[in-house]
């Protein structure tokens, strides 16, 4: 039996195949627009737009505009504006472009994970305990969604597949009880690392920053410095929606990092720049596949490469 793609390739194959359509879809928005000659006030506006229209954000096109007017890429070239694109993406990645530490001590170092439904939260845990097995730490996970049963049956079955324990409770269980649990467990078992799974019902947004609130104040009872991490996963299909949610998370539980999966359905995929840009906050990994390896952490020059077409 042949082995999987994402096996085969290398992971910049994969991220660079996982952003064809972001890049297509930026290489057509520009399309036209080198004409030659000096760039004049209309074609910076037009360049500007097509970025913007590429989900890039209002503040990177507004960056890359100013640049374009004030450098010699003004001269029209395509080539000269891509080189100029690729380089004000990867100077706004490259601060963010942070994978995730253990660095807890004592251990368990704890990362709380959230997300709204159906943003591919449940496999993201599955595919950072992944990652971090591959690390040789000990992983162990939380199904802290106890509002859902099929939440908690698609998390045992991730747990049974990567080969690492989890801890799991009734449906509508208490889920600030069972994340102390998990603790407890986690540190009499010696595990270096416990991703906890949450809610992710956004229909009642003070439900859900009160259970959030309770789980923090549990976790700050055993270890004052935990949760060490709050991360949120977002779904890059939902383009510009996904700017919501990090405001939205910011606020509901304190999101201290980000992690962007479904990139390889999408043509929106320039919204990881614009979250970049508005938000600042660390990017640990991306996703550009189905497969349990194909969330990584990413390079800012290499990704700003295939987001503006430069690697094919």
């Amino acid at each position: 039996m042949s082995e999987p793609a994402s096996q085969t390739q290398s992971w910049s194959d994969r991220m660079i195949g996982g952003f064809k359509r972001t890049s297509d879809r930026l290489s057509e928005n520009l399309s036209g627009l080198f004409a030659g000659g000096k760039l004049d006030d209309r074609a910076l506006d037009a360049i500007e737009d097509a970025l913007i229209v590429s989900d890039l954000g209002p503040r990177m096109a507004a960056r890359i505009r100013t640049r374009l007017s004030s450098t010699r890429a003004g001269d029209g070239s395509e080539a000269g504006v891509r080189a100029l694109i690729v380089d004000e993406i990867a100077a706004s990645l490259a601060p963010v472009a942070k994978p995730l530490e253990v660095i807890a001590f004592p251990r368990p170092h704890i990362i709380l994970v959230v997300g709204v439904n159906g943003s591919g939260k449940t496999t993201t845990i599955a595919k950072l305990a992944h990652l971090f097995v591959e690390q040789d730490y000990g992983v162990m996970l939380a199904a802290g969604d106890t509002f859902r049963a099929a939440a908690i049956g698609q998390l045992k079955v991730w747990a049974e597949r990567v080969g690492v324990p989890i801890v799991t409770g009734p449906e509508g269980g208490d889920a600030a009880g069972l994340v102390f649990d998990a603790v407890k467990q986690a540190t009499a078992q010696g595990i270096d690392v416990l991703i906890v799974d949450t809610a992710g019902r956004l229909h009642n947004k003070r439900e859900l920053m009160d259970e959030l609130a309770k789980i923090k104040r549990v976790l700050g009872r055993i270890n004052p410095a935990a949760p060490h991490d709050v991360v949120l996963v977002l779904d890059a299909t939902t383009g510009q929606n996904a700017l919501a949610q990090i405001e939205t998370f910011r606020e509901l539980a304190g999101v201290t990092g980000l992690v962007m999966t479904k990139l390889d359905g999408t043509a929106r995929g320039g919204v990881l720049v614009a979250a970049a840009e508005q938000f600042g906050l660390p990017i640990h990994a991306i996703g550009v596949g189905e497969k349990i390896d194909d969330l990584r952490p990413f390079d800012a020059r290499q990704l700003a490469d295939a987001i503006a077409g430069r690697l094919k």
